[in-house]
C-alpha cells in the first residue's frame, strides 16, 4: 500500500511556520541552477514555494512530489520564505515532457494550441486565474441572489421543444423521439415563478449556430433569473445591476489580481432603443462598442423592436412595436439580455395565432394564474472576458465547444 501524504502545508501558509519542519506536496514548477545550489519552485494550489536544493537535481517539471524541508526566511523567495534540507518523495512522474513551458510568466503559444493542451494549460499561474474569476463570479452572482430572496433551480437540459425557435438547435434522438439540448433554461424558470416568485440557475446551454468569432460558442455558460410582480421591465433591470455589482466584489474579494474590475453605478445608464441611431432591429457589435464609447463602460438598451425579441415578450405599452426588454452592454460587448414576459394565458394564445400545440407543457403555467414577471440571462464567459481583457470568448471558456472543436 503506498505512503499517504503526512500533514500538509500549502505555499500561502508557508511563513507562519518559520523555523519548522514542515510537509508540502505539490508539482514542479521550475528550477533554477546557480553553480552550487539549484532553486527549484513548487507550486500547489495556493500559489509558488522556493525549495533550495544541492545539485544535482534530476526531477523534470511537473513531477508531482511531497517534499518535507525546514522553513527559512528568505527576502528574495515567494512569500519571504523558503525551504531548507529538503526530501522529496514521487507522488507522479510525467510520461513524456511536458509540451508548453508553464514557468514562464505568459505562455508563448498560439490560442489553438493551448487548447489542444488545455489540461496542461490550465496549470499556468495566469490562465488559472481566468477560471478563478469565473468561480467568484458565480459564487458573487449565486450570493447576491440568494440575499435578494430568489430559490436555486436545476432544470431539465434535454427539452421537447425549441424556447426561440428551431434554427439554432442541437437535434437528438431521445429514444426515437426528436428532442433537443436545451437554449436556455426560459420555460422552466418561467413556469418557476408560479412557484417560489424569485429562481434563478447556473449552467450550460447550447446553440448550434455557426459562427466562427471571438465572441460566440456552440456551448457555454449561462446564469439566468426570473423574478415575479414587477412592474416592468427596469424592477428586472436593477436585479441585474445588484448581480454583476456582486460579481464584481466576489472576484474583488478572491481574485482581485486576476481581473481589470470596474465599479458599478448605483444607477446604470440606459436609453431606448430608437435613441441609438441603428437603423436594423438589432445592434450589430459595432453599435456596442460605439455605444459604450458614448456612455460609458456600462449601459442598458431598452426597448428592443419586436421583430427580433422572442414571442415572450411583453410589449412596450402605446409602441407594440417596440418591447420592454433590454440588453446591458458592459466595455463593448452585450454581456446581459433580458426583459418582461407575456403572463396571461390568452395572450401567449394570440402571440403564437393559436398554435399552442408544441408548447403546451410550457403554457400550463399561465392556465392557473401567473404574475407579471421577466428575468435575464447572463453570459458567463463573455463577462469573464471582460474582466481579464481577452481578445477571444475560448480564453476564458473551460474547454470550449464550437463547430470545430469537440476535445479535449
Amino acid at each position: 500500500m503506498e505512503e499517504v501524504i503526512r500533514m500538509r502545508v500549502l505555499s500561502s501558509e508557508l511563513s507562519a511556520h518559520a523555523g519548522e519542519r514542515v510537509t508540502m506536496a505539490g508539482w514542479l514548477h521550475a528550477k533554477r541552477e546557480l553553480g552550487s545550489v539549484t532553486f527549484v519552485v513548487l507550486r500547489d494550489r495556493a500559489g509558488m514555494a522556493q525549495v533550495v536544493v544541492e545539485p544535482p537535481f534530476e526531477l523534470s517539471a511537473e513531477t508531482v512530489v511531497e517534499v518535507e524541508g525546514v522553513v527559512v526566511a528568505a527576502e528574495q523567495a515567494p512569500g519571504g520564505v523558503e525551504l531548507h534540507e529538503p526530501s522529496f518523495r514521487v507522488l507522479a512522474e510525467p510520461a513524456e515532457p511536458p509540451p508548453l513551458e508553464l514557468r514562464r510568466p505568459e505562455l508563448k503559444e498560439s490560442l489553438p494550441v493551448l487548447l489542444d493542451h488545455a489540461p496542461l494549460a490550465w496549470r499556468h499561474p495566469r490562465e488559472r486565474a481566468k477560471l478563478e474569476v469565473l468561480a467568484a463570479s458565480v459564487a458573487g452572482f449565486r450570493r447576491t441572489l440568494d440575499g435578494l430572496g430568489f430559490t436555486e433551480i436545476c432544470t431539465p437540459k434535454i427539452v421537447a421543444s425549441a424556447t426561440e425557435s428551431g434554427a439554432n438547435v442541437f437535434r437528438l434522438d431521445y429514444f426515437g423521439r426528436p428532442a433537443f439540448l436545451a437554449q436556455s433554461p426560459q420555460f422552466y424558470k418561467q413556469t418557476m415563478v408560479g412557484v417560489f416568485e424569485r429562481v434563478y440557475e447556473t449552467g450550460k446551454v447550447w446553440r448550434a449556430e455557426p459562427h466562427e468569432t471571438g465572441r460566440h460558442l456552440a456551448e457555454y455558460t449561462s446564469l439566468d433569473a426570473e423574478l415575479g410582480f414587477i412592474g416592468d421591465h427596469f424592477d428586472v433591470m436593477a436585479v441585474v445591476r445588484d448581480a454583476v455589482a456582486g460579481m464584481v466584489e466576489s472576484v474583488r474579494e478572491r481574485a482581485p489580481q486576476a481581473a481589470d474590475l470596474p465599479e458599478v453605478p448605483p444607477e446604470i445608464p440606459w436609453l431606448h432603443f430608437s435613441e441609438t441611431g441603428v437603423d436594423d432591429v438589432d445592434l450589430a457589435p459595432a453599435d456596442e462598442r460605439r455605444l459604450c464609447e458614448q456612455h460609458g463602460e456600462w449601459v442598458f438598451v431598452t426597448g428592443f423592436p419586436a421583430a427580433k425579441r422572442p414571442f415572450y415578450t411583453h410589449p412596450e405599452p402605446g409602441r407594440p412595436e417596440y418591447t420592454n426588454s433590454f440588453d446591458l452592454l458592459f466595455r463593448g460587448i452585450e454581456i446581459v439580455t433580458g426583459g418582461q414576459r407575456l403572463h396571461r394565458y390568452e395572450d401567449y394564445v394570440s402571440a403564437l395565432g393559436g398554435e399552442t400545440a408544441p408548447y403546451e407543457g410550457y403554457l400550463q403555467a399561465f392556465k392557473y394564474g401567473m404574475p407579471p414577471h421577466g428575468g435575464f440571462a447572463l453570459g458567463l464567459e463573455r463577462w469573464a472576458g471582460r474582466l481579464v481583457g481577452a481578445k477571444n470568448i475560448r480564453e476564458t471558456t473551460l474547454f470550449p465547444r464550437d463547430r470545430s472543436r469537440l476535445t479535449p
